[in-house]
C-alpha cells in the first residue's frame, strides 16, 4: 500500500507517522536519513524509524526498488540482527524503514578513550557479530556497512551484540542501478580495499569490517594510519595488514587471536576468509 505524502513539518516529538506511529525523539541524523524513536499510538510499543526522503532517489522508481530490498530484511531471523517490522512507501517516494529499538549503547560508544577488550570478550563479539552475518548471507543479502555505529552492545547476565541499520548501503546502490563499479559507498576505515576501486558490497567486504572492528576492539586502534581518503586506502594497499604490537605496543592480544582477526584483513581477497562460516570456526578454534 502507498501512503501519503510525508511533510517535513512533520518529522517532529508528537507528529503522528502513517495513522500507526507517534514520534517521541529524534536519535540520529545522517546525510541519507533521520531516524526517530515511535510509539505505536496506544504506547504499547516501541519501534526505531528511519525515514529517507524522497530527495534520496532519482524518481519513484528509484523509492520503490530501495524499499523492495528493504523488504527482504524482513526475513532475516537472528538474535543479533535488528528485526525489520515493515518497511512503507510514501505518495512522494518517502520510504519509512520500520525495526525494533536498538538495545543498549553503539559500539562505538562502549569503546570510547580507546578501550582495549578482553581478549575472551572479543572472540565473544565476534562470535554474535558473524552468527547475525551468516543469517544475512542466508537470505542472500549483505550488511555492506559493519562500523562500531552499526553495532549495539547490551550488558546485562550477558554480553548481547546486535547488528542494526543492515542492508542500506547494498540497498541503495542497487537502487540506483549503479552497476558493478562506481564511486565508494560505506565508511573507508572499514571497508576493503576493492571498495576503494568501486566494487559493490559483499561477503567478504561484511568478513573484513567484522575483522577491521575486532582488530579496534582488541588494542584500541584501528589497524590503518592516517585520517585521509587517500591516506587509508595507501595504508590499506600493504598485502598484509599491521601487526597489533606495531598499532599499539602496550596490547596484550593472544598470538592465535590475532592471526584470527588478521585472516579476515588481508588486501587480496583471494587470501582472505571466503565466508563467515571459515571465520566462525577460526574464532571457535580458539583456547584462551
Amino acid at each position: 500500500m502507498t501512503a501519503k505524502a510525508l511533510s517535513l513539518f512533520d518529522l517532529a516529538p508528537g507528529k503522528i507517522l502513517i495513522d500507526r506511529y507517534k514520534i517521541v525523539r529524534t536519535l540520529r541524523m545522517g546525510g541519507m536519513s533521520t531516524t526517530f524513536e515511535v510509539t505505536t499510538l496506544d504506547g504499547k510499543d516501541s519501534f526505531e524509524v528511519q525515514v529517507f526522503p524522497s530527495a534520496l532517489f532519482e524518481g519513484k522508481g528509484q523509492s520503490n526498488d530501495f524499499a523492495a530490498v528493504m523488504k527482504r530484511w524482513q526475513s532475516v531471523e537472528s538474535k543479533h540482527v535488528l528485526a525489520t517490522h515493515e518497511v512503507e512507501t510514501l505518495a512522494d517516494g518517502t520510504i519509512l524503514f520500520v525495526t525494533e529499538l536498538p538495545p543498549g549503547v553503539s559500539l562505538r560508544e562502549w569503546l570510547k578513550d580507546g578501550r582495549q577488550v578482553e581478549p575472551a570478550q572479543v572472540v565473544e563479539i565476534g562470535k554474535q557479530l558473524i552468527d547475525g552475518i551468516q543469517a544475512i548471507h542466508a537470505q542472500k543479502l549483505v550488511h555492506g556497512d559493519i562500523k562500531p555505529h552499526t553495532i549495539h552492545i547490551e550488558e546485562k547476565k550477558k554480553l548481547r551484540v546486535t547488528l542494526v541499520d543492515g542492508g542500506i548501503t547494498p540497498a541503495l546502490w542497487s537502487a540506483k542501478h549503479l552497476g558493478d563499479k562506481t564511486a565508494l559507498i560505506g565508511t573507508p576505515f572499514y571497508a576493503p580495499v576493492e571498495q576503494f576501486g568501486g566494487e559493490s558490497p559483499d561477503v567478504q567486504s561484511d568478513i573484513y569490517n567484522i575483522a577491521t572492528v575486532l582488530y579496534e576492539a582488541a588494542c584500541g586502534t584501528l589497524p590503518w594510519k592516517g585520517k585521509s581518503f587517500l591516506e587509508v586506502f595507501q595504508a590499506k594497499l600493504e598485502k598484509r595488514p599491521p601487526g597489533m604490537k606495531a598499532r599499539a605496543p602496550k596490547s596484550n592480544v593472544p598470538s592465535a587471536l590475532e592471526a584470527v582477526i588478521l585472516g579476515g584483513l588481508m588486501a587480496d581477497r583471494k587470501e582472505r576468509y571466503g565466508d563467515a562460516e571459515t571465520f566462525a570456526k577460526k574464532l571457535a578454534g580458539l583456547e584462551l
